[in-house]
């Protein structure tokens, strides 16, 4: 077994790693670029080394230099984590040449895998069923044009290189192709340096469903069951669960066998995940392997009592797999949700900034629980209080994971789990996991991959008005402040007046509405409260550290109350409600900003500019495309009008609010 490794990776997936490394008492060095220099991953492996800038292609994607901190520091084999370098044949190669393991599997595999057109002609040789479509080299768009319209509408245009939802395109019609086209191939040679794009029949409702292999050097190949991920935005995944529900046992062992085929036929070592498209009466059709680790591997760890990178370092040290196939049994339900920092109203934005607060259930750290039973919750997260999601790497900041004796356990506790987290310093997609949790189609397992889009009005409901119970809790977390801002008169709370009671107008706004509360201090701290014509008694019970209980006319509240410079977070009742207070004295004078501007939603790379100065345009029309994160943002026209002035050329890197182009609004 190794006695140091090198984990080349960042964030859940190094922490991870060095956990699962410490137990089995192997050292680890950590490497990191200069934006992650107080990163998590950074403490919790025993040695770390600077290897670079922020950016991925000038630190972490440095292959001769994470060789050389490898040889350095001693390290005998290196982890690649999943991302960066974790596919990429030529690292795997470089690491043998040097004398150093590379935890994954052989080159030759990646190479097999890497090109999906390459591999879908591999996987059709081993008998593995394959989706309709084109595979071939041959990437002229006139030609390519034509095999979609041989196919049939709707097809699926997909990077050939590519992964994790990027340089991915569904076509509605022909008329369409050609834009289509043209976005996936900019995305694709931007995100994997290759253009190449595979073109196939795109299925109604179908199922993302993919199955665990694992083997070793020594002729074992086994499954581990399979993993639903068809919840997806954006064609990335939003939920995982396992085992896949209303699978059947002959389903089950037909689609495994297939992912053991598809393995063997490559000569695969080491862990990988074999994905398969499903459509609802049951057929399934191979899609890709991805030959690494996976994201979503928790819950197959979570039904399976196994620890993944456990057997990934037994495996890459020459030993055999720690069980066979008949050993394996699934145990129980486990469901993932994705913590990100974005932004679900605005198209899944990523979002970017520092976690000024955080909190979440109480749940194990990289573990399976003791004996037969998981843990009921687990978070594997690569990040703390305080640390910045920054515009350089994958925007998310943990995975929940929770195991239930069955579905419906599994899905209760997720539900309790989401509404115990609590971010306050940018935005995430707490909420509407919430609401994913809640929905009929989760709730009833009426999966597919477009859930979310077909769902699309229940899990973006209309903005409500924020209850007297927030309203409450925020105006008792003023109070609050106000006590503790020590002795001076004026900052007094108690609301005493020699005759006439005292009667505060406190505003609030939420988003674009503004909010008028009403307080009458009464004795005892006895208040009354109006909000619209709302009207309650209001008692505050209990006030410490943000953590407030108080009854309303006949009813106890509880809640918390996170205030960030003017913005106060309510927590309560599993919703956390963001208010802007207005302090009447200050920002006398302030103003929105003017209009007839077009702001960027996050910093980014401007990648086409599609209009020009003088021109009308109409609502929706396209201006330009940002590339952000890399995955590509149209920027469209809010309302018909005219382009007054463009301020940023195809290539210009622009901050996150910077105006991108004067517009001027026609009447």
């Amino acid at each position: 077994m190794f006695t140091k490794i090198l984990i080349a990776n960042r964030g859940e997936i190094a922490c991870r790693v060095a956990a699962t490394a410490r137990r089995m008492g192997i050292r680890t060095v950590a490497v990191y670029s200069e934006a992650d220099a107080g990163a998590k991953h950074v403490a919790v492996c025993d040695e770390a080394v600077c290897i670079g800038p922020a950016a991925a292609k000038e630190s972490y994607l440095r292959a001769e230099k994470l060789i050389e901190v490898a040889l350095a520091t001693g390290a005998q084999a290196i982890h690649p984590g999943y991302g960066f370098l974790s596919e990429n044949a030529e690292f795997a190669k470089a690491c043998a040449e040097k004398g150093l393991v590379f935890i994954g599997p052989p080159a030759s595999a990646i190479d097999a895998m890497g090109s999906k057109s390459a591999a879908k002609a591999l996987m059709e040789k081993a008998g593995v069923p394959l989706v309709p479509g084109y595979h071939g080299d041959q990437q002229d768009t006139a030609f390519l044009n034509a095999q979609a319209d041989a196919i049939g509408y709707p097809v699926l245009l997909k990077a050939s290189a590519g992964g994790g939802g990027k340089g991915m395109r569904v076509v509605e019609k022909s008329a369409d192709f050609a834009d289509a086209l043209a976005s996936c191939k900019r995305e694709a040679i931007n995100s994997f340096g290759d253009d190449k794009v595979l073109v196939e029949k795109y299925l109604q409702r179908p199922r993302h469903i993919e199955i665990q292999v694992f083997a070793d050097t020594h002729g074992n190949c086994v499954y581990l069951f399979e993993r639903d991920c068809s919840v997806q935005r954006r064609h990335q995944k939003v939920i995982e669960e396992a085992p896949a529900p209303g699978m059947t046992a002959e389903r089950r062992q037909a689609m495994g066998e297939a992912a053991v085929a598809a393995a063997r036929a490559v000569g695969y070592v080491g862990a990988g995940t074999v994905e398969f498209i499903a459509n609802q009466e049951g057929s399934f059709y191979f899609m890709e392997m991805n030959t690494r680790l996976q994201v979503e591997h928790p819950v197959t760890e979570m039904i399976t009592g196994t620890d993944l990178v456990e057997w990934q370092l037994r495996v890459a040290a020459g030993e055999q797999l720690p069980a066979q196939q008949a050993a394996l049994q699934i145990n129980g339900h486990a469901i993932e949700a994705r913590i990100y920092a974005e932004n679900p109203e605005k198209g899944f934005l990523p979002s970017i900034g520092t976690l000024k607060y955080l909190r979440t259930p109480e749940a194990v750290e990289f573990s399976l629980g003791q004996g037969n039973e998981p843990a009921a919750f687990r978070i594997d997260s690569g990040v703390r209080e305080g640390d910045t999601i920054s515009p350089f790497y994958d925007p998310m900041i943990a995975k929940m994971i929770v195991w239930g004796k069955d579905r419906t356990e599994a899905l209760a506790r997720m539900r309790q789990a989401l509404a115990q987290y609590r971010i306050v310093g940018l935005h995430t997609n707490i909420a509407f996991l919430s609401r994913l949790m809640h929905s009929a189609p989760f709730t009833q397992a009426d999966l597919d991959t477009g859930l979310i889009e077909r769902h699309h009005d229940s899990l973006f409901p209309a903005a409500v008005p924020p209850t007297a119970a927030v309203l409450a809790l925020a105006v008792a977390g003023l109070l609050q402040n106000e006590q503790q801002a020590g002795s001076d008169p004026w900052q007094s709370s108690h609301g005493w007046r020699m005759n006439l009671p005292l009667i505060r107008t406190l505003n609030f706004s939420e988003e674009e509405q503004q909010i008028a509360v009403s307080l009458q201090y009464g004795a005892g701290g006895a208040h009354q409260l109006q909000a619209g014509d709302t009207k309650c008694a209001m008692q505050i019970r209990q006030a410490q550290a943000g953590q407030i209980q108080l009854s309303l006319d006949a009813h106890t509240i509880s809640g918390e109350v996170i205030w960030d410079g003017e913005k106060v977070h309510v927590f309560t009742g599993g919703q956390h409600t963001e208010l802007h207070y207005h302090d009447p004295l200050a920002h006398a004078g302030d103003a929105e900003a003017e209009g007839g501007r077009l702001t960027a939603p996050m910093p980014g790379k401007i990648v086409a500019v599609m209009t020009e100065k003088g021109r009308a345009v109409k609502k929706g029309e396209p201006l330009l495309i940002m590339e952000a994160m890399k995955m590509e943002h149209t920027i469209s026209a809010p309302h018909d009008g005219e382009i007054a002035e463009i301020l940023y050329a195809v290539g210009d890197q622009v901050s996150e609010g910077a105006q991108l182009l004067a517009f001027a609004q026609t009447h």
